[in-house]
């Protein structure tokens, strides 16, 4: 009888407990979106280095905000997030046998998986300076009879010679203005990122586009120019199509 007394004091102050109630939702705690963004660029000094910084806060009413901050300086930060503009022509005469349609759905209309490779020649906005050349490859996603068209999912890039390249990706639509995704870049290019809009001219050999540029610093005047007017009339300057030394940038991609 003795050893079943401690058992049975457990037991009476186990059930006397009291019980802790949780009033507070386990939900009620949430993130908001950062304060300030962050950027990145090639770093060029070590002066330019900046660590950016984690600080957690709490309010009165048990809202926990992360917020991160950049040690860059205004002017520094200023630079990294302002869109830089740029506009060019692509322009084909078939004279590199693009664009190149490969019909593997066998069937007599545009249909799904489709392929277009095509690699086509480029100028400044001007049409006074051959730029390079674009590579790359659309696929198919549907056929649209109402309208006309198609629309691909495309994927290619922008050679500029030693200044380096600039990749996108995204629909592009041969019926109406598209915007596409910057995906990355190299040379003074590395970094970039935001959209590019396409404007279709005459399918498939002439089309305009728009950069609008982040994370990137100046660019230099070869590649820019007072953009024409697109126009299904309008044509690279004699002396660009001909690759003169005054009218394409050095080395340019070909």
């Amino acid at each position: 009888m003795a050893s079943s007394a401690p058992a049975t004091a457990l037991r009476t102050i186990s059930s006397s407990s009291p019980k802790l109630h949780n009033t507070r939702s386990p939900f009620s705690s949430s993130l908001s979106p950062p304060k300030s963004s962050l950027s990145f660029t090639k770093v060029l000094s070590p002066a330019l280095i900046s660590t950016p910084k984690l600080q957690i806060t709490s309010n009165p009413s048990s809202k926990t905000y992360i917020t991160c901050r950049s040690q860059a300086s205004p002017s520094e930060s200023e630079n990294l997030s302002r869109f830089m503009n740029f506009a060019f022509m692509r322009y084909s005469i078939r004279d590199r046998g693009s664009p190149a349609y490969l019909r593997l759905s066998q069937k007599s209309v545009n249909s799904l998986g489709d392929l277009v490779p095509f690699s086509n020649k480029i100028y400044t906005g001007d049409l006074e300076k051959r730029l390079g050349v674009t590579a790359g490859i659309c696929v198919l996603i549907q056929n649209v009879p109402g309208k006309k068209g198609d629309r691909y999912e495309a994927i290619y890039s922008f050679y500029f010679g030693d200044y380096g390249h600039i990749s996108v990706q995204g629909a592009y639509l041969t019926y109406e203005d598209t915007y596409l995704a910057i995906t990355g870049g190299s040379g003074i290019f590395e970094g970039a990122y935001g959209q590019v809009k396409l404007q279709q001219i005459v399918f498939p050999f002439k089309l305009f586009y728009t950069f609008y540029l982040k994370g990137i610093n100046e660019l230099p005047a070869d590649l820019l120019g007072k953009p024409v007017s697109p126009s299904p009339n309008v044509e690279p300057a004699p002396a660009a199509k001909a690759c003169e030394p005054h009218a394409c940038i050095a080395n340019f991609t070909d």
